[in-house]
C-alpha cells in the first residue's frame, strides 16, 4: 500500500467525473465519425441516442468538416424512466452501446480494463499545471510529458502490462528520467546493422564512457566470457524484469546473454513510451526499446524484420534527401535516422509457425538521430501533437504561438501549411514514397515561434512506397521491397489523408476554430490551397497529381476504435492489426478541388 499517497493526491471523485466527462465526449464524437454508433437529431445541434427501450442519452454536438463532431462533454445526459442525469461513466456508455455494436463480452471486458487504465492516467494528467504560455518555452523532450495521448483512439492510454508502480515510474506523463540497463549478447544470437560508414566500436564509443565499456568488460570476464564475442545493448528495466529474464532463461544460463547492469546517463521517455531521449548528453542519440505492453491497438516491441532493416530505410531516405534541391536548401527538411540496431530473436518462438508477433519482437534496439544535432541556432522543436494541447485553464498551445509570432492565426496556419505538407508532398509525388505524417512522428521546428522547417521521423515503422512502375523506386533492393509496405494509389494517399488530416489537422481545425483563432472553412482552403501552391511548382508531376489524388469527394474511411471494438478485439495473432476500412469519408477539399483533378 506505499502508493497510497499517490492516489490520494490524484484520485478523487471530482477529478474521476471530469476525466470520465471528457472520454465519454471523445468516444460519443469518435464513434458517431466511425458509424457505430448514429443518434438521431432533435434540435439545433442536438441529438439522441437510445440505446434501451426506457434509456437514452442526450448530448450538443457541433457538425464538422470530414464527418466529424464536437461534442459537448458537459452536455451529456442520461434520460431514463422519466429521470434526467448527467452522465458520468464511460465505461456505462460502453457497456450501453455493447449489444448495438456488435461487440463481443471478451472484448468489452479487456476494454474496459484498458479504459479503466486510461481514466487514471487522464486524472494524473490534470496535476499538470503549466500553462501554455510556459510551455512554448518548454524543452522538446520535457514537452511531451504534458500530452494527452493520441486524439482519436478512445482507449490511448491502456497500456496493459503496466502496474500502478509501473504507471508511476514509466509513463511519459510522469516525466520520470530513467537509466538503461545494458545486456552483452553473443555475437551468434544477435545481429548488428548500420548505416555505412558506422561500426558497432564507433557506436558504443559514442553511446558510452572509457569507464563504463571497461566496466562492462569486467562484467563479462568475470563470467569467464570473451568480451570480443558480444555487442552491448540497451533494454529497458520493465522489459528486463517481465519479458527477458524468463522468456531468454536459456541463453541467460548458456551466458549467451549476460546482463551488465545500468549506464549512468539519464533517459526520458516520449510519447511513444518506447522512445527515450537522453537528458544528459543531447547530442546522443534518441534509443527506442521494445516494452512488451499493450497500448492503441498493438504490444509496444520492435518488429525484428524492420529492425533488421532500419539502417537501409534509413540510408534510402537519406539518398533522395541529398540528390534533391529542392528537399535539402529549400525546404531543409530534417530526417532524423535510424543510423543503427540490434535485433536478438527466441529461436523457440522463430521456430513457431504462426507465433503470436509479439513474441517475436522482444528484445532489441533501435538509435536514431538526435533532432537536437539538427537544430540551428533560434530554433525550437515541437510535436504536432503539442499542437492540440490545451493547458488546466483551457488555453490552447498553439495559440500561445500565434499570439507570441505576432502572426495572424490565418498567417500563421499558411505558413504552418507550406512548411509540412510541401517536404511530404514531395517525396510521395517525386519518389512514390510516403511517411505516416501523425502528431508523434511530424515534428515542426519553429523559429520566433513561427513555423520554420519540418522534420519526420521513425523511418522503419512507417515508410511506405507505391505499388506504380516509377522509375524512381527502379533502383530499390529486394531487401526493402521485402519489408516496406507497398501500396496502390489511394492506399498511399491515405498515409497523408488519414495520418495528417483525419488523424491531427481534424482536431487542430476544430480547436482553431472553438478558441476564434481561425474560422474551419478558411482552414481547410488553406490547406487545399498549399497542395495547389506545390503542384504549380512542378508542373511535370501533373499525372501523378492525379494518380495521388487528396480532392476526390469521397475517400476509404480507415477506422482505428472499430479495430479493436468489432473487427480484430483482442486476438493475439500472427501480424499486427491495422485500420479497419468501412464506408466513405465525405472529403472537405474535394469542394476546392484543383482543375488536374476535375
Amino acid at each position: 500500500m506505499q502508493l497510497t499517497p499517490e492516489l490520494k493526491k490524484n484520485l478523487n471523485q471530482n477529478h474521476w467525473i471530469a476525466a470520465n466527462k471528457r472520454l465519454l465526449a471523445k468516444m460519443v464524437s469518435e464513434y458517431m465519425y466511425e458509424d457505430m454508433i448514429q443518434p438521431e437529431q432533435i434540435g439545433t445541434n442536438l441529438y439522441q441516442l437510445d440505446v434501451k427501450e426506457d434509456k437514452t442519452y442526450q448530448f450538443k454536438a457541433e457538425e464538422r468538416y470530414f464527418d466529424s463532431y464536437d461534442v459537448d462533454a458537459y452536455s451529456i445526459e442520461i434520460h431514463e424512466k422519466e429521470k434526467k442525469l448527467p452522465a458520468v461513466s464511460a465505461i456505462e456508455f460502453l457497456l450501453d452501446i455493447q449489444p448495438h455494436i456488435g461487440m463481443s463480452g471478451e472484448t468489452a471486458g479487456h476494454l474496459i480494463r484498458e479504459l479503466n487504465h486510461t481514466l487514471l492516467a487522464d486524472v494524473h494528467l490534470m496535476q499538470k499545471r503549466l500553462t501554455s504560455d510556459e510551455l512554448i518555452n518548454t524543452d522538446y523532450a520535457e514537452l511531451e510529458g504534458n500530452m494527452g495521448g493520441h486524439p482519436w483512439i478512445t482507449y490511448n492510454k491502456g497500456r496493459i502490462g503496466f502496474g500502478y508502480d509501473d504507471y508511476l515510474k514509466y509513463a511519459p506523463e510522469q516525466q520520470q528520467t530513467i537509466q538503461l540497463h545494458w545486456l552483452a549478447v553473443d555475437k551468434n544470437t544477435a545481429s548488428f546493422q548500420s548505416v555505412e560508414g558506422l561500426s558497432f566500436t564507433e557506436l558504443i564509443e559514442e553511446e558510452l564512457s572509457e569507464r563504463e565499456r571497461n566496466g562492462f568488460t569486467q562484467v563479462i570476464e568475470s563470467y569467464g566470457a570473451n568480451p570480443d564475442n558480444y555487442y552491448l545493448m540497451p533494454v529497458h528495466e520493465w522489459q528486463w524484469n517481465n519479458m527477458i529474464v524468463t522468456q531468454f532463461a536459456e541463453d541467460l544460463a548458456n551466458q549467451r546473454i549476460i546482463p551488465l547492469g545500468a549506464a549512468n546517463d539519464e533517459y526520458l521517455p516520449q510519447q511513444s513510451i518506447r522512445t527515450f531521449v537522453n537528458r544528459s548528453n543531447s547530442s546522443k542519440h534518441h534509443v527506442k526499446l521494445p516494452m512488451s505492453i499493450l497500448n492503441t491497438l498493438v504490444y509496444r516491441g520492435l518488429p525484428s524484420e524492420r529492425t533488421l532493416i532500419a539502417p537501409k530505410i534509413t540510408g534510402f531516405i537519406k539518398e533522395i534527401y541529398q540528390k534533391d534541391d529542392f528537399l535539402k536548401d529549400e525546404c531543409r527538411v530534417v530526417l532524423p535516422g535510424e543510423i543503427a540496431s540490434i535485433d536478438v530473436s527466441n529461436r523457440y518462438f522463430e521456430q513457431l509457425e504462426h507465433a503470436p508477433y509479439q513474441y517475436l519482437e522482444m528484445l532489441g534496439a533501435i538509435w536514431r538521430e538526435s533532432i537536437y544535432t539538427y537544430l540551428d541556432e533560434g530554433e525550437h522543436a515541437v510535436t504536432l501533437a503539442a499542437l492540440l494541447h490545451e493547458d488546466y485553464q483551457g488555453k490552447p498551445f498553439i495559440q500561445s504561438l500565434i499570439e507570441q509570432s505576432r502572426l495572424t492565426g490565418e498567417e500563421w496556419m499558411n505558413q504552418f501549411f507550406k512548411v509540412v505538407m510541401e517536404p511530404l508532398l514531395h517525396f510521395l509525388y517525386q519518389y512514390g514514397t510516403v511517411f505516416s505524417p501523425h502528431g508523434q512522428n511530424t515534428i515542426l521546428i519553429l523559429k520566433d515561434n513561427k513555423p520554420h522547417r519540418l522534420a519526420v521521423k521513425d523511418f522503419v515503422d512507417d515508410v511506405n512506397i507505391s505499388d506504380q512502375p516509377f522509375e524512381e523506386l527502379s533502383g530499390l533492393s529486394q531487401e526493402l521491397k521485402d519489408v516496406l509496405r507497398s501500396e496502390p494509389p489511394e492506399g498511399l494517399t491515405q498515409f497523408i489523408f488519414t495520418g495528417l488530416f483525419i488523424c491531427h489537422l481534424r482536431y487542430l481545425a476544430s480547436l482553431l476554430d472553438q478558441h476564434n483563432l481561425l474560422g474551419e472553412e478558411v482552414f481547410w482552403q488553406s490547406l487545399a490551397q498549399s497542395i495547389h501552391n506545390y503542384q504549380e511548382k512542378f508542373p511535370h508531376l501533373k499525372e501523378r497529381f492525379k494518380l495521388f489524388d487528396f480532392f476526390k469527394d469521397k475517400l476509404t474511411k480507415l477506422c482505428l476504435n472499430r479495430n479493436r471494438m468489432v473487427d480484430y478485439g483482442y486476438e493475439d495473432g500472427d501480424d499486427r492489426p491495422h485500420a479497419s476500412e468501412f464506408g466513405k469519408v465525405n472529403n472537405a477539399l474535394a469542394q476546392w478541388k484543383s482543375p488536374v483533378s476535375q
